[in-house]
């Protein structure tokens, strides 16, 4: 990865430190950092202004053991996969494979059943994922905005790694397709916090008050997606 400096200079460092790595330059910081990006898996370096090659290899040299720790702690890379059972706004379900059926993904009662060659199953489980998500999300967002007297003028599902929702100025609800597979009480807490910035856009007292208006155990969810919300974006 390679980034061009204020001072014209370029430098490249994954090979001479033997493994990958994003080099970001930060235009306000003044130290080195490393973080690491947990959808591409990969440490990420930012960079002062003034930063030379040598200072950059040196400082990531120092902090080996974290990254390789810190990279350890990721969780392991999921594959929906034949006889796996996940939880799918908020039913359990095993996913079946039907390799001489030609109907696509459909659900029969606690199963999800899935035609086609085995190879297929990730990527066709994860499009009827976001597709109910689609309609799903919607209808009860459109629900709790109908209580506020808010307007929505749609929901959108996104592959996102940074945050699990969004809502912005023009009345538009961004979602995460991964809060399909997490508890409907937290599905329940993420719908009335993103149908709240509706009416109120920032994270003021009345923010929080018009979240538990709209789903009283709020806090539940809140706590689950901290302490367990990783663990979705294993699914890739």
């Amino acid at each position: 990865m390679k980034i061009t400096l204020l001072t014209g200079k370029t430098f490249d460092i994954a090979e001479a430190i033997g493994m990958d790595i994003k080099v970001i330059q930060s235009r306000s910081g003044r130290k080195l950092t490393l973080k690491i990006d947990e959808k591409e898996r990969v440490p990420v370096l930012s960079v002062p202004r003034f930063c030379s090659r040598k200072q950059a290899i040196n400082f990531v040299t120092e902090h080996t053991d974290w990254i390789i720790k810190a990279l350890n702690k990721l969780p392991e890379i999921k594959y929906f996969a034949d006889g796996e059972t996940i939880s799918l706004f908020g039913q359990d379900i095993v996913i079946e494979h039907h390799p001489e059926a030609r109907r696509g993904v459909w659900l029969e009662e606690d199963k999800l059943c899935v035609s086609g060659e085995a190879e297929f199953i990730h990527r066709r489980v994860k499009d009827y994922i976001k597709k109910q998500a689609q309609e799903k999300f919607y209808a009860r967002s459109k629900k709790l905005a109908d209580k506020l007297e808010c307007e929505l003028t749609g929901v959108s599902i996104k592959d996102t790694t940074s945050r699990w929702g969004s809502c912005s100025s023009l009345k538009h609800i961004n979602y995460s397709w991964r809060i399909a597979l997490a508890p409907d009480f937290v599905i329940d807490y993420l719908m009335a916090h993103e149908v709240s910035h509706l009416k109120h856009p920032d994270h003021s007292d009345e923010f929080w008050a018009c979240v538990a208006s709209l789903y009283p155990e709020w806090s539940r969810g809140r706590i689950w997606l901290k302490r367990y919300g990783k663990t979705l974006y294993a699914y890739k």
